[in-house]
């Protein structure tokens, strides 16, 4: 059986706060034996970088009351008894309904939404006070079939190269699975639908210098053996694990920040709740400083409609979200399209 409450101080930008974790000893890590006390000391033990990278965004909590073998939900607003520390946004979806959503502004915030049994945390990649202008441009490497981690290592470096062509600096970290995030901090005066657009036309110039290596194509049939550019993290209400998120996969991994010179050696299966706060505590946060020099996603946008230009056009959208401008017609990805 779970054991009683107990408390935790969690020091912050307002002082400390006592939290309260009820249950401490469920298990959320069957593999690892790590609990629910072992997930909250996590979260405060990183909680300056973590508020840094996720914190002054709308954020959507995925919950696992039963730990992570057991049943899931997403939440998004506010539940009632929150504490008043916890604010909300409204921010607007993409069926063009409005609803308030969580923001996190201290690591108290954190340990709470982990009191709440959260395991996986996916901020918005727009601030609380401009939800509808991301300030960063996020593209998700994920290895298809066939492929791993060492094969998005590649794909990630000539990325980088790319958007330094565009004029942006890119950061890098792991999914915590096998994939890479590769992030780049802009301005906010573009709304989603733009920056998509970015999104593309950096995927499209990627594809183009590594064709046997990296792959756009939204339907898995047609992808192969390479590493996908997910374009569609790029939209509005899509989002991916935030910096120093946990993951719910059975070693306990972490979506971890590194230096570009860490990446080629790096392992993320080494990257975990039990390793991540002694490396921030020896290695620092590469992630930092990452908002100090947005950049503009003018010249991505001039590739954009270059390759508008050419025949190329839109990309698919995910089923779920309204039809857009130009947008092709659309099947689930995972399902073979009808032959004409």
């Amino acid at each position: 059986m779970a054991g009683k409450a107990t408390t935790l101080t969690v020091p912050g930008p307002h002082g400390e706060r006592e939290m309260r974790i009820s249950s401490p000893d469920r298990v959320l890590w069957t593999e690892q034996g790590l609990t629910k006390l072992d997930l909250a000391h996590y979260v405060a033990e990183v909680g300056n970088a973590f508020i840094t990278a996720n914190g002054d965004r709308p954020v959507s909590l995925q919950r696992f009351p039963e730990g992570i073998d057991g049943e899931q939900f997403f939440s998004k607003n506010p539940p009632k008894g929150a504490p008043d520390f916890i604010r909300a946004v409204t921010v607007t979806y993409p069926s063009a309904r409005s609803h308030p959503q969580l923001v996190l502004d201290e690591p108290a915030a954190a340990v709470w939404a982990v009191q709440m049994n959260t395991v996986v945390f996916h901020p918005w990649p727009s601030r609380a006070e401009n939800t509808d202008n991301p300030d960063q441009l996020r593209i998700d490497l994920d290895p298809q079939p066939g492929t791993d981690f060492d094969d998005a290592v590649p794909a990630a470096l000539e990325l980088r190269a790319v958007l330094a062509e565009a004029g942006l600096e890119a950061f890098i970290k792991t999914s915590g699975n096998r994939g890479l995030h590769v992030y780049a901090p802009i301005t906010a005066d573009h709304e989603f639908l733009d920056v998509r657009h970015a999104v593309i036309a950096a995927a499209r110039e990627l594809e183009r210098r590594m064709p046997e290596h990296v792959t756009t194509a939204w339907w898995k049939e047609e992808r192969g053996q390479k590493i996908f550019v997910d374009f569609n993290q790029a939209n509005r209400d899509r989002t991916i694990a935030g910096a120093y998120s946990p993951r719910a996969l059975p070693h306990a991994p972490v979506s971890t920040p590194l230096r570009w010179d860490e990446l080629e050696k790096a392992d993320p299966r080494k990257f975990t709740v039990l390793t991540v706060p002694e490396r921030l505590r020896t290695v620092g946060d590469p992630w930092a400083d990452m908002g100090a020099n947005p950049g503009s996603i003018d010249v991505l946008l001039q590739w954009w409609q270059r390759d508008v230009d050419a025949g190329l056009g839109e990309m698919p959208f995910p089923p779920d979200y309204p039809k857009m401008p130009g947008e092709p017609m659309r099947v689930q990805p995972s399902r073979a399209r009808k032959k004409d």
